[in-house]
């Protein structure tokens, strides 16, 4: 289990406990190692050899690890055999990694993944580091590069943005501005820099985009009825303001809409999610990642499924902020001139209010709270959806796609409402769904002699309604 390992001890104490060290002193919470009890044997309690010498051994492993451990031990007595366990406390963040000092930081550093001990990544490492030492990799300067990669028109509007915000920096050239705000680093582009303004900044980092696709079903590996594995696929670049529109306009185009038709008679259409949770959530995704060069060949990911949306951007949370205090403390950030930056540009709050907007703006929509995940090198945003689609007084829950439409189409519809109903693409959406339903009879044309129109409109058939 995450927090407990069971050790049989009955003929001895183990003296490869390093590992389970390591990983519980890595973790927030720690864990307990309970000493007499067999994994093996399906839990069943055998004792320990001797108590007093078994305390001295593991004492003895854990003055190996760096930093020393400080175990805190229990004995008990169940049924006639003695049990102990060794209560291992989490380090704080800035103590980590715990690791055993006989074979060194990078070999003797492990995390806990269910029940087993698992080593730690470089990269892994190197975020502790990251931390500790405050490193700032959006200030790291980008070689090969100099002022005129970045865009004039770009940094005009910071430049007037800054001075409107800072009135310290309002006399200052605009060079000394750049430098103090980490765009530019001794008169060449930072990260930061490259980031916010170049004219194509996936010249120097190709991978640090956006992907966003489209899943037809709950899992990736799953196609379609053509065999397609997206329904649409798009590898989205450019700065991160200019990436953040273009992701929001994709999932615009992809997501589907509930149509509400209220006790009046009056039609109400609603996204599937609601688009300024899903904003939120990737301006926080470009804000946040990580832009190491651990990472730099990472690019933020949202994936469509049928049930949920996720967003996946590189990196765990930073620091001492964990998934139980999300939007409820200021937390450390990770790319403070990033993050300034935006706040300037009106992109961002920069206050912390993103993840209760969020959640209020899902609730707002009667939607399940949204799901935080905090991966092994990955921090995930899921929104669910509630699979449940109105038409008159009806609610359809889970019902196929041919039921949904027919259902829907009672009132004429065009190709594009049509698409964006089921949440396809408009040419998918009538090559597989509209096309079987007109051969079928199931669904009529509105304009029968010119099936191509562009005022063709679809309506159920009055046998089907």
């Amino acid at each position: 289990m995450q927090t407990i390992e069971a050790k049989a001890a009955h003929e001895g104490c183990s003296t490869k406990l390093y590992d389970t060290l390591s990983s519980f002193s890595n973790q927030d919470g720690g864990g307990v190692i309970i000493f007499g009890v067999d994994e093996n044997k399906d839990f069943e309690v055998v004792g320990v050899y001797n108590a007093q010498d078994l305390m001295q051994r593991v004492a003895e492993q854990c003055k190996q690890m760096q930093p020393q451990i400080r175990p805190l031990f229990t004995v008990c007595d169940l049924g006639g055999r003695v049990v102990i366990s060794a209560e291992i406390p989490g380090l704080d963040i800035a103590d980590r990694p715990a690791y055993y000092k006989g074979v060194g930081r990078l070999k003797g550093s492990f995390v806990r993944v269910g029940n087993a001990d698992e080593p730690l990544s470089d990269y892994e490492i190197y975020s502790f580091d990251a931390y500790k030492r405050q490193l700032r990799d959006d200030l790291r300067i980008v070689e090969g590069t100099d002022s005129s990669h970045l865009e004039p028109s770009l940094l005009e509007k910071y430049l007037v943005a800054v001075r409107e915000n800072k009135p310290n920096l309002a006399k200052l050239d605009n060079c000394e501005i750049l430098e103090l705000m980490g765009i530019l680093k001794r008169g060449t582009p930072t990260l930061a820099g490259i980031l916010l303004f170049s004219k194509y900044p996936q010249a120097f980092f190709p991978q640090l985009c956006i992907t966003a696709v489209v899943v037809p079903g709950t899992q990736i590996g799953q196609t379609g009825m053509d065999g397609e594995r997206f329904l649409a696929n798009k590898r989205i670049e450019g700065t991160i303001d200019q990436m953040l529109d273009e992701v929001m306009l994709f999932v615009g185009r992809n997501i589907r809409i509930k149509t509400i038709i209220d006790d009046f008679g009056k039609r109400q259409d609603r996204a599937e999610y609601p688009p300024k949770a899903i904003r939120e959530a990737i301006i926080n995704a470009l804000m946040h990642r990580d832009y190491s060069i651990y990472t730099e060949g990472t690019p933020v990911q949202i994936i469509m499924y049928n049930d949920r949306l996720e967003i996946i951007n590189p990196g765990s949370l930073y620091g001492k902020l964990t998934i139980d205090k999300l939007g409820k403390i200021h937390g450390d950030t990770r790319n403070r001139t990033i993050a300034t930056s935006l706040e300037i540009l009106k992109l961002a709050e920069n206050r912390y209010s993103g993840i209760p907007t969020i959640r209020q703006e899902l609730e707002n929509y009667n939607l399940p709270a949204p799901i935080f995940e905090n991966r092994r090198g990955s921090f995930v945003v899921t929104f669910t959806n509630d699979s449940e689609f109105v038409w008159g007084n009806i609610i359809a829950k889970d019902c196929d796609p041919n039921t949904k439409l027919l259902r829907f189409c009672k009132l004429p519809r065009t190709r594009a409402e049509i698409a964006s109903f089921l949440g396809l693409t408009q040419y998918y959406a009538i090559k597989t769904v509209v096309t079987p339903l007109l051969e079928e009879g199931k669904l009529l044309p509105t304009i029968p002699d010119k099936p191509k129109s562009r005022y063709q409109k679809y309506v159920t058939a009055p046998y089907f309604q």
